[in-house]
């Protein structure tokens, strides 16, 4: 059966090759009233960027940096949820009052020592985000003071899986508003103008 087959020619992989990654293509511009998926990040389409909580702070940095992320979703030994880490956790005072509490220098902070951690952290029901509009995230995002959202799964177990997760910068883009920092109240204030102008 398989002599009417013929072997395909095989070639050296290069030195210096890549892979490919999914991309998401989001819509480019949205409004309020739109269905909220259409602004959320699927990780069934788009691989998550994960960092383990005994990452030293700067190589998490960098490597938001090189994925061209602000968030990355911090996992233990087991490869469950341990936290979030933040561009803003990184750049913002965090690192600052662990030094002053601790000591050591900046070389030494650990993902750990900075990130949300899972207890600190809700979630977003599928079912919810699936009949909200784009509108009702901002307003929780606003509530929470919070610049990620998780969406879950939940098994009939009650497990937890992270299947979505929404970034006030990606939603502020998509409605047309120009960020320009991390702060969260000044994003938020970005979005209502670019409303207003919309």
């Amino acid at each position: 059966m398989i002599k009417e087959y013929t072997e395909l020619q095989s070639h050296p992989l290069k030195t210096g090759s890549s892979f490919v990654r999914p991309v998401q293509i989001f819509p480019e511009r949205v409004k309020l009233s739109d269905p909220a998926v259409t602004v959320m990040t699927d990780l069934t389409r788009v691989s998550v960027v994960s960092v383990r909580a005994r990452t030293s702070m700067d190589r998490a940095n960098a490597k938001m940096i090189r994925y061209g992320v602000r968030m990355l979703l911090v996992l233990d030994d087991n490869e469950q949820v341990a936290g979030l880490l933040t561009a803003s956790d990184v750049l913002g005072e965090k690192p600052l009052r662990f030094l002053q509490n601790m000591g050591g220098t900046h070389a030494d902070i650990m993902v750990r020592d900075i990130m949300s951690t899972q207890r600190e952290l809700s979630a977003l029901k599928i079912e919810d985000v699936q009949s909200a509009k784009i509108g009702e995230i901002v307003a929780t995002l606003k509530k929470a003071n919070r610049q990620h959202a998780l969406v879950v799964t939940e098994g009939a177990d009650g497990l937890q899986t992270v299947c979505g997760i929404f970034s006030i910068t990606q939603i502020a883009r998509q409605l047309g508003a120009q960020v320009q920092s991390f702060e969260l109240a000044r994003t938020f204030a970005e979005i209502e103008a670019a409303i207003a102008h919309g």
